[in-house]
């Protein structure tokens, strides 16, 4: 996924953190970053099913 689809999946998620926290979230925390993507990855997916 590159990261303008990820950031499209977070702000369809609800999702508001900033590059900065995602990059420490990504290099700290891979369980939480990790999360974050899934979640941005089935909100991509529930809007493209509501478009179709």
């Amino acid at each position: 996924m590159n990261y303008s689809r990820f950031a499209e999946g977070l702000k369809a998620a609800g999702i508001g953190l900033d590059r900065k926290i995602l990059a420490d979230l990504a290099v700290t925390d891979e369980a939480a970053f990790k999360s974050i993507v899934d979640q941005a990855k089935h909100a991509l997916e529930k809007k493209n099913k509501k478009a179709a």
